[in-house]
């Protein structure tokens, strides 16, 4: 099995950035032809001339600049590293990986990313939507950082996972102008038989709604179910029903998506978790989404 010798590439590294072998040997406290057999070996293994000499000194070939924009990568990352453990500053974008669950309103969720682009330091943020259980999984290999979820990871799982409250924020009903006007008239017992645009049964919105429906004694007519929270809303544009939503984000969806508000529901809540696979909350983007999370959702 082929491996780099990065002791090997980081001779070359120097010599190239340097100019030369001499100034190379200085600044590495060795001998020239030391690192003259080091990039040799280097040239060796990798099958390719990195080096060639000209009048005015070493130049790369075409191989070695190719080499060369690798090593540059690869030692600045190195010292990133370093910095990072040892909390020094770093001008390399800070990346974090983030798991966002299907259901969560898209209006509420960019509203929990939002603090991360103001941090101190430059945020590459990655954003991967999908059902719980697969973030779960992703989350538990470390290839996600966090899983914003409108539910707890379930405790019977396989997966050591960690449950970090948010908050929790009643719930508003919204439509096309027309119709949101007529259901506003006798709200809540005006939902009863009324075109309801309802999120899938087994998200966490659609239990609360079936149990506060229960409450009012309440039995829409089901039009649609959605998985996407995006599409049931632009089905909602179209006259098609009314919908959910948390009350957080009613007056966004309002301005956004054209829509009227029916009525507000405080008891029929939506509660908001942020996933870990760690107990403690330690990368500097996660703490900033979640502590501005739990101030907004008190």
């Amino acid at each position: 099995m082929d491996f780099l010798n990065y002791h090997h590439l980081r001779y070359f590294w120097v010599a190239a950035k340097e100019g030369g072998l001499t100034r190379a040997a200085a600044k590495l406290r060795v001998s020239q032809p030391s690192i003259c057999t080091q990039i040799q070996a280097l040239e060796q293994a990798l099958g390719d001339k990195l080096l060639r000499r000209t009048p005015r000194g070493l130049a790369l070939t075409e191989a070695g600049q190719k080499v060369f924009s690798f090593a540059e990568e690869i030692f600045s990352l190195g010292e990133d590293l370093l910095s990072t453990m040892k909390q020094r500053p770093t001008t390399r974008p800070l990346r974090v990986n983030i798991g966002i669950a299907d259901s969560l309103p898209k209006l509420l969720t960019y509203g929990m990313l939002k603090p991360i682009f103001h941090l101190p330091q430059a945020v590459q943020a990655s954003c991967c939507e999908g059902k719980v259980p697969d973030l779960l999984a992703q989350l538990a290999t470390y290839r996600l950082d966090i899983v914003l979820s409108d539910e707890p990871a379930p405790a019977s799982g396989n997966l050591k996972t960690f449950n970090h409250l948010l908050g929790e924020c009643g719930v508003s009903f919204t439509a096309e102008p027309g119709l949101a006007a007529r259901l506003k008239r006798r709200f809540p017992a005006s939902l009863h038989d009324a075109p309801a645009l309802l999120p899938s049964p087994n998200s966490a919105l659609r239990r609360s709604l079936e149990k506060w429906f229960q409450e009012q004694r309440i039995s829409p007519r089901l039009v649609a179910e959605f998985d996407d929270a995006a599409l049931m809303k632009v089905a909602a544009t179209d006259g098609l029903g009314f919908f959910a939503l948390p009350s957080l984000v009613a007056s966004e969806a309002v301005t956004r998506y054209g829509v009227k508000i029916i009525g507000h529901a405080p008891r029929c809540s939506q509660q908001f978790y942020a996933i870990s696979a760690e107990r403690r909350l330690t990368h500097p983007a996660v703490v900033a989404i979640t502590a501005h999370a739990q101030a907004a959702l008190k």
